[in-house]
């Protein structure tokens, strides 16, 4: 039985969970979506009640009756590679691929239907009060009053992006940043805005949950740092422990949302408080796992090579 992961080519992360489905003996192709068609390839068959399916990638071709799970890492936009790439063709492309494996009973992680609706930060937001987490006070409004209210309401508020940097060429980084005393807020009108409560944070926590498996890290914060992801604090991640009070929400978040895979950002106070920041599909865990020699990508393969619950 053979495991698909679905990535881009350069990517260490997902060379880091290879090389331990290597030393398991656990065969497995992987394919960037952005390659088909061109250098892989597909056919599916709908005859007759049946089903079958034939995938080919670097000169190995899986048969949907083989595949025990799907990894979906960090996939390239289908078709992107292809002579002539067109929006049109990635649509086309991404029926085929997506709606083929789809009809597989191969295990997911995650699947496109469950990771496309935990993307979504307001939904986030709403499901993580319902799994218990502390969230703190947030406002999405296109109403510069709202937003202005907000703030007087709350004092300090950070604003972010909802949907992350915009893709293209060059880069472009959008840090959490927090809203300048008497800033005007007409601009709001312009477009969705999210501003949140300013939670004063002494460390950062990533906590990444594989298949019910927990995994805390922690980095103490430089004084008045608001985004984690962008300075440098002089202190390295180190691993935590993961309150039981957090075990909890983990555990019902991913339910909840019918993740197999989740990395997980707090804002950790001074009163050790763990301030639910935002949950990411696919977030990365390389750079953690380097830092604290915690065996992420073991548990990744582990649930990777699991046998399917029923035949494909």
């Amino acid at each position: 039985m053979t495991v698909l992961i679905l990535t881009c080519h350069q990517d260490v992360t997902t060379d880091m969970v290879v090389a331990k489905l290597h030393e398991r003996g656990v065969p497995l192709v992987r394919l960037d979506p952005a390659d088909l068609p061109g250098e892989a390839g597909l056919s599916a068959e709908y005859v007759s009640g049946d089903f079958h399916c034939y995938l080919s990638a670097d000169g190995r071709m899986v048969s949907s009756k083989s595949l025990r799970s799907i990894w979906v890492r960090r996939p390239g936009e289908p078709a992107a590679h292809a002579p002539e790439p067109s929006r049109w063709l990635s649509a086309e492309t991404g029926q085929a691929l997506y709606g083929a494996l789809c009809s597989t009973t191969a295990r997911w992680m995650n699947h496109p239907r469950q990771a496309d609706q935990a993307r979504l930060k307001p939904w986030q937001l709403r499901f993580a009060h319902r799994s218990g987490f502390a969230v703190p006070p947030t406002v999405i409004t296109t109403f510069p009053r709202v937003a202005e209210q907000f703030a007087g309401q709350y004092g300090k508020v950070v604003v972010k992006s909802l949907s992350g940097p915009p893709r293209g060429e060059p880069a472009i980084a959008l840090p959490t940043a927090l809203v300048e005393p008497g800033t005007d807020f007409a601009g709001v009108g312009g477009g969705p805005t999210l501003l949140q409560r300013y939670v004063p944070k002494r460390a950062d926590i990533r906590l990444t949950c594989v298949g019910g498996r927990m995994f805390a890290a922690r980095k103490v914060s430089a004084s008045g740092q608001v985004d984690g992801r962008y300075g440098d604090t002089g202190h390295a991640w180190e691993p935590a422990v993961v309150p039981d009070r957090i075990a909890r929400a983990v555990h019902d978040y991913t339910g909840l949302a019918g993740l197999a895979y989740a990395a997980f950002d707090f804002a950790e106070d001074a009163e050790d408080v763990w301030w639910f920041l935002e949950c990411n599909q696919g977030g990365q865990f390389g750079f953690v796992e380097l830092e604290t020699g915690q065996p992420i990508a073991e548990a990744v393969a582990s649930w990777l090579a699991q046998e399917p619950r029923g035949p494909a």
